[in-house]
């Protein structure tokens, strides 16, 4: 358990709530990852108001282990942009691509068609749509808008194509994904999909459970409803790692 101090607001009888320690920056050694905040350091990496924003130390592990200074490090879909600020940390060049840019460093492409040349980077990281968990943007393109339904997957089999395209052979493809649960639609395991998915170029690396944070899991309404209704709020992202062939 990581260290924790007051000063956090109040629960719901009136008691002062913890705060959590923003972590020390050190390397994950097992396969189970937990975080304490969204962010490290003093300042943001990315926006804590993108919705669906990557956990920054979760990508500083990554990047920190599988590439060295000066190694170019891909993000398809990059978002309010948390690996270039990390990139920029660790002193790698940042590779951004989004269909909705939210800041001139992210260039807008699609996932399935980047300008990139062949065999150019070091390490792709991804936190792709869940299907049509979130909506990110009004862009017919967007991933973001495909049911799991099989459209979504046919849409993610090409971004792999392409992430296969430009990635350098016995470098590192790391994929942040969660499973999606909607209560009267079903129960997508978009996990072991995507996996399924990345062996066709792909060799399977390593599989790591990294715990979710979102507030939601907290909240009582959310949690009763889950309760009584039999099902699971989501308790875990996958972080899937292969390496190119």
């Amino acid at each position: 358990m990581k260290p924790q101090r007051p000063g956090g607001g109040r629960a719901r009888d009136g008691a002062p709530r913890p705060r959590l320690e923003k972590p020390p920056l050190r390397p994950q050694v097992t396969t189970l990852w937990d975080y304490p905040s969204q962010h490290y350091g003093s300042e943001q990496q990315g926006s804590r108001d993108y919705r669906g924003a990557t956990p920054s130390y979760v990508i500083w592990n990554v990047i920190q282990r599988f590439t060295q200074p000066g190694e170019k490090v891909l993000d398809p879909f990059c978002g309010s942009g948390t690996t270039l600020d990390v990139c920029r940390d660790l002193g790698r060049t940042g590779l951004g691509f989004d269909l909705a840019s939210t800041r001139p460093e992210i260039k807008v492409a699609d996932a399935r068609s980047l300008p990139l040349k062949a065999r150019s980077v070091d390490l792709v990281f991804m936190d792709p749509p869940y299907a049509d968990n979130l909506e990110y943007s009004d862009d017919e393109r967007c991933i973001g808008k495909l049911a799991a339904d099989g459209r979504y997957q046919r849409a993610m089999r090409l971004v792999l194509d392409e992430c296969a395209r430009v990635l350098r052979d016995q470098r590192m493809l790391a994929i942040y994904v969660c499973d999606v649960f909607k209560k009267g639609r079903g129960f997508w395991p978009l996990g072991f999909e995507l996996f399924e998915l990345a062996k066709k170029h792909f060799e399977p690396h390593d599989v790591i459970a990294v715990v979710r944070h979102n507030k939601t899991l907290e909240m009582g309404n959310y949690r009763k409803a889950a309760d009584e209704g039999g099902f699971f709020l989501r308790g875990f992202n996958y972080l899937l790692l292969f390496r190119r062939r």
